[in-house]
Protein backbone atom coordinates (compact mmCIF):
# COMPACT_ATOMS: atom_id res chain seq x y z
CA UNK A 1 0.00 0.00 0.00
CA UNK A 2 1.01 3.53 -1.23
CA UNK A 3 2.06 5.29 1.93
CA UNK A 4 4.81 7.83 1.67
CA UNK A 5 5.69 10.66 -0.95
CA UNK A 6 7.80 8.31 -3.07
CA UNK A 7 4.55 6.70 -3.90
CA UNK A 8 2.68 9.76 -4.97
CA UNK A 9 5.57 12.32 -6.22
CA UNK A 10 5.60 12.72 -9.79
CA UNK A 11 9.71 12.56 -10.74
CA UNK A 12 9.33 14.56 -14.44
CA UNK A 13 8.89 17.65 -13.49
CA UNK A 14 10.37 21.11 -14.89
CA UNK A 15 13.13 23.76 -13.10
CA UNK A 16 13.92 26.81 -13.66
CA UNK A 17 16.70 29.09 -12.31
CA UNK A 18 16.66 31.90 -10.59
CA UNK A 19 18.75 33.98 -12.94
CA UNK A 20 16.35 33.53 -15.85
CA UNK A 21 14.19 36.21 -17.06
CA UNK A 22 10.61 35.37 -15.82
CA UNK A 23 9.26 34.56 -19.43
CA UNK A 24 10.86 31.36 -19.23
CA UNK A 25 9.04 30.43 -15.82
CA UNK A 26 5.69 32.09 -18.08
CA UNK A 27 6.24 29.86 -21.13
CA UNK A 28 5.90 26.36 -18.58
CA UNK A 29 2.58 27.97 -17.03
CA UNK A 30 1.17 28.74 -20.33
CA UNK A 31 1.69 25.15 -21.83
CA UNK A 32 -1.02 22.74 -21.18
CA UNK A 33 0.31 19.18 -20.48
CA UNK A 34 -0.31 16.20 -22.55
CA UNK A 35 -2.13 14.46 -19.05
CA UNK A 36 -4.47 17.73 -19.23
CA UNK A 37 -2.85 18.76 -15.63
CA UNK A 38 -1.70 22.74 -15.73
CA UNK A 39 1.48 23.69 -14.03
CA UNK A 40 1.12 26.20 -11.14
CA UNK A 41 3.98 26.32 -9.35
CA UNK A 42 7.69 25.23 -10.67
CA UNK A 43 10.97 24.67 -8.74
CA UNK A 44 14.17 27.42 -9.04
CA UNK A 45 16.86 25.03 -9.22
CA UNK A 46 20.57 27.35 -8.48
CA UNK A 47 23.88 26.46 -10.29
CA UNK A 48 24.81 24.12 -7.42
CA UNK A 49 21.72 22.18 -8.64
CA UNK A 50 19.93 22.88 -5.24
CA UNK A 51 16.38 24.37 -4.64
CA UNK A 52 16.69 28.33 -4.67
CA UNK A 53 13.03 28.30 -4.12
CA UNK A 54 9.55 28.16 -5.89
CA UNK A 55 8.18 29.89 -8.55
CA UNK A 56 4.15 30.02 -8.76
CA UNK A 57 1.49 31.56 -10.55
CA UNK A 58 0.61 33.33 -7.31
CA UNK A 59 4.20 34.88 -6.91
CA UNK A 60 3.04 36.51 -10.80
CA UNK A 61 -0.14 37.40 -9.70
CA UNK A 62 0.94 39.23 -6.61
CA UNK A 63 4.01 40.67 -8.04
CA UNK A 64 1.16 42.30 -10.61
CA UNK A 65 -1.50 43.52 -8.11
CA UNK A 66 -0.62 47.30 -7.97
CA UNK A 67 0.14 48.04 -4.26
CA UNK A 68 -3.10 50.87 -2.93
CA UNK A 69 -5.86 48.50 -5.06
CA UNK A 70 -7.67 47.96 -1.94
CA UNK A 71 -8.24 51.85 -1.53
CA UNK A 72 -9.69 51.93 -5.51
CA UNK A 73 -13.16 52.40 -4.60
CA UNK A 74 -12.56 55.31 -1.97
CA UNK A 75 -10.75 57.28 -4.56
CA UNK A 76 -13.20 58.74 -7.41
CA UNK A 77 -10.16 60.50 -9.36
CA UNK A 78 -7.98 57.38 -9.48
CA UNK A 79 -6.50 56.85 -13.42
CA UNK A 80 -7.30 53.09 -13.79
CA UNK A 81 -6.88 53.44 -17.94
CA UNK A 82 -3.77 51.05 -19.05
CA UNK A 83 -3.03 49.63 -15.56
CA UNK A 84 -3.58 45.94 -16.85
CA UNK A 85 -0.97 46.93 -19.62
CA UNK A 86 1.35 48.76 -17.18
CA UNK A 87 1.39 45.81 -14.51
CA UNK A 88 2.29 43.22 -17.24
CA UNK A 89 4.66 45.21 -18.81
CA UNK A 90 6.87 45.77 -15.85
CA UNK A 91 7.04 41.55 -16.01
CA UNK A 92 9.47 42.16 -19.10
CA UNK A 93 12.83 43.19 -17.49
CA UNK A 94 12.39 40.51 -14.45
CA UNK A 95 14.31 37.47 -13.22
CA UNK A 96 12.73 34.65 -11.86
CA UNK A 97 14.67 35.12 -8.52
CA UNK A 98 13.12 38.45 -8.35
CA UNK A 99 9.61 37.28 -7.05
CA UNK A 100 10.17 33.57 -6.53
CA UNK A 101 9.40 32.44 -2.85
CA UNK A 102 12.65 31.95 -1.17
CA UNK A 103 11.81 29.48 2.00
CA UNK A 104 10.49 26.27 0.82
CA UNK A 105 9.09 23.54 2.59
CA UNK A 106 10.49 20.54 1.70
CA UNK A 107 9.84 16.61 2.28
CA UNK A 108 11.75 13.23 1.92
CA UNK A 109 10.88 10.57 -0.49
CA UNK A 110 9.77 8.34 3.03
CA UNK A 111 7.85 11.13 4.79
CA UNK A 112 4.58 9.64 5.26
CA UNK A 113 1.46 10.97 3.12
CA UNK A 114 -0.01 12.05 6.63
CA UNK A 115 3.00 13.96 7.45
CA UNK A 116 2.57 15.15 3.89
CA UNK A 117 -0.74 16.16 4.40
CA UNK A 118 -0.48 18.05 7.48
CA UNK A 119 2.45 20.03 5.93
CA UNK A 120 0.28 21.29 2.90
CA UNK A 121 -2.87 22.06 4.78
CA UNK A 122 -0.96 23.54 7.93
CA UNK A 123 1.72 25.63 5.34
CA UNK A 124 -1.36 26.39 2.94
CA UNK A 125 1.02 24.51 0.42
CA UNK A 126 -0.05 23.09 -3.12
CA UNK A 127 3.00 20.99 -4.08
CA UNK A 128 6.12 19.95 -2.00
CA UNK A 129 9.24 19.37 -3.69
CA UNK A 130 10.83 16.09 -2.53
CA UNK A 131 14.51 16.13 -1.85
CA UNK A 132 16.84 13.51 -0.97
CA UNK A 133 20.36 14.14 -0.33
CA UNK A 134 20.37 17.55 -1.81
CA UNK A 135 18.74 17.06 -4.59
CA UNK A 136 15.52 17.90 -5.86
CA UNK A 137 13.73 13.90 -6.91
CA UNK A 138 10.08 14.71 -6.92
CA UNK A 139 7.20 16.78 -6.60
CA UNK A 140 4.14 16.03 -4.17
CA UNK A 141 1.06 18.15 -6.16
CA UNK A 142 -1.67 18.09 -3.21
CA UNK A 143 -4.42 17.06 -6.14
CA UNK A 144 -2.26 13.76 -6.30
CA UNK A 145 -2.15 13.43 -2.69
CA UNK A 146 -6.25 13.83 -2.97
CA UNK A 147 -7.00 11.49 -5.41
CA UNK A 148 -4.39 8.77 -4.21
CA UNK A 149 -6.36 9.11 -0.72
CA UNK A 150 -9.80 8.75 -2.85
CA UNK A 151 -9.13 5.48 -4.21
CA UNK A 152 -8.46 4.22 -1.11
CA UNK A 153 -12.19 4.66 -0.06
Amino acid sequence: MKTTARDVMITNFKTVSPDSPISEALEIFKVSKPDGKTTFGIMVIDKDESIAGMISMYDVLLYLLPKHVKIWGNISDIEIEGIIDHAVGKLKNLFIGDIMTPKIISVTPDTHLMMVLDIMIKKHVRRLPVVSNGTAVGMVYISDLFNHLLERV
